[in-house]
């Protein structure tokens, strides 16, 4: 009491002091200015060597600002460098050239459709408005796409989303690391992690970190236990950028938001996907946006850990020019191509029913036709993700299938192909009918957690909005995974690569 102000005195006698007390949690969250002594000063500092994190940090270098970007891991990328390297990109050039018609208003469309509607559609705007400019800009970072065709992801009306050469983030993160690491007065420190804000009364100006952070692994990388690193607190002299991604490896964190994930579910994320960085912009009072929405990839596969090979050959392959059945009754229960959460839960439904009794997805041995040799070749060498079956019969003895059932759901699927009308939904023009004789590529179906849509709230400046005014945050501004918002329920596939450019673009342009 002694240490209130007489604002303080007046706000308690006015609305009591439960709610004096929540507003002093959000005033003095993070560390007082006034209180350090800082070791570096920075124009922008970046949480995070994603694609958000890089395009951030790139583009605001490109104004002459001294970027440093912190990495807790000691590999950089976290989720973004073992994606499937599909983004996105609504009227695009491949698109012109390939007959494909596509529009702004169908792209957010299909991603409302998918979101259940809650998205945000100033957002969703600002990805269509910008997404060519995402492309274009990852192409003059030195980024390989093809430029053959555009891949069809479920859920999305048309094909729309371009694909990197080697079918991964990888070729996404390596040149944009490289271009980053040549810009003079710029520094990505590996194994460096964010703790804490330091803040000048409303505004954020700089960052506690600590240096040869170990990463332990636990169920909560951020568990105060772990104490490795030596600190140190940095000025931002022009703002800090939160792009740290997600949380879908926070095995605590994710289970508070949906209690029905096991302790011990595989993710498809990289181990450092938690939720501290998050939680420390919670604290400062930012605006928390449908945390609990928690999505599944449904073509990931119980056969290896976490996101490997298997879905990239279920989505651009089995998926596309194949079908998935259950293994109980030979028979399709899922419209292949729609959006994730429509098929995880398909999936859901068939394990609940029968434990252990994972759904199959298989095609003929022109399914594979648009991946690349590497990932085909990287996908059959474990000997466990991928069944080479010679027939049906020897698929369908392979995982325990009503073979003559199985015979004829093909025959079924392929008469709906040659009519034009597929009796599960799913877009079969340009498709071809599996051919019956074999052989055959399958791989079984298991959904992992994969993306949590929830985050912070931005606006189209990819500013930080505090609860305390709806009002950006002074000096923090975020983009790509932990921001929430724009996906809605459930994101739509290859649209997360959209989203960490394009706004980790706009906050470089702006900060």
């Amino acid at each position: 009491m002694q240490n209130m102000s007489r604002r303080d005195m007046l706000k308690m006698s006015m609305v009591g002091a439960g709610a004096l007390a929540i507003s002093s949690i959000n005033a003095n969250a993070g560390i007082n200015a006034s209180d350090v002594t800082f070791d570096e000063e920075w124009d922008v500092v970046v949480v995070g060597s994603g694609f958000a994190g890089l395009s951030a940090a790139i583009k605001a270098a490109q104004k002459g600002n001294k970027v440093i970007i912190l990495e807790k891991m000691g590999r950089v990328g976290g989720n973004s460098v073992i994606n499937g390297g599909g983004m996105s990109v609504p009227v695009n050039e491949i698109q012109a050239k390939t007959g494909i018609k596509d529009s702004k208003e169908l792209f957010i469309q299909d991603c409302l459709k998918a979101g259940l509607e809650i998205n945000h559609p100033e957002l969703l705007q600002t990805l269509a408005d910008r997404g060519s400019d995402a492309f274009k800009f990852l192409q003059e970072c030195g980024c390989q796409f093809k430029t053959t065709h555009c891949a069809h992801f479920g859920g999305h009306s048309v094909p729309r989303s371009v694909l990197t050469a080697n079918d991964s983030g990888s070729a996404i993160v390596q040149p944009m690391v490289e271009l980053f690491e040549k810009i003079e007065g710029c520094k990505l420190s590996r194994r460096t992690k964010f703790d804490d804000f330091v803040v000048d009364g409303d505004r954020v100006v700089g960052v506690v970190i600590r240096e040869d952070y170990k990463f332990d692994n636990k169920l909560f990388s951020d568990d105060l236990e772990n104490t490795s690193g030596t600190k140190k607190i940095l000025k931002a002299k022009k703002g800090v950028v939160l792009a740290s991604g997600g949380f879908g490896n926070d095995k605590i964190f994710r289970k508070l938001q949906d209690p029905r994930i096991a302790d011990d579910a595989d993710s498809t994320n990289h181990a450092g996907a938690t939720a501290g960085a998050m939680l420390k912009a919670f604290e400062l009072g930012a605006f928390p946006v449908q945390i609990d929405w928690i999505q599944f990839g449904p073509w990931a596969s119980p056969d290896e850990r976490g996101f490997g090979t298997g879905p990239i050959l279920t989505q651009q392959g089995t998926f596309k020019y194949g079908i998935a059945v259950d293994v109980r009754n030979g028979k399709r229960f899922m419209n292949e191509l729609a959006d994730r959460k429509r098929r995880a839960d398909a999936e859901f439904k068939i394990l609940k029913e029968a434990p252990g009794k994972y759904p199959v997805t298989f095609g003929d041995d022109k399914c594979f036709r648009d991946l690349s040799q590497d990932v085909i070749d990287k996908g059959m060498s474990s000997g466990k993700l991928v069944g080479v079956c010679a027939s049906l019969d020897e698929l369908a003895s392979k995982y325990g299938i009503p073979a003559d059932a199985l015979k004829q759901t093909v025959k079924e699927y392929n008469e709906g192909v040659k009519a034009g009308k597929d009796e599960l939904g799913k877009p079969v023009a340009g498709l071809e009918p599996i051919n019956e004789a074999g052989p055959f590529y399958a791989v079984r179906l298991s959904p992992k957690p994969h993306h949590t849509m929830g985050g912070l709230k931005i606006n189209e400046k990819a500013q930080v909005l505090s609860s305390k005014t709806n009002k950006p945050i002074a000096g923090l501004y975020a983009a790509g995974e932990i921001t929430g918002g724009t996906h809605g329920a459930s994101r739509l596939g290859t649209v997360a690569v959209t989203d960490c450019v394009v706004f980790g673009m706009i906050a470089g342009e702006n900060i």
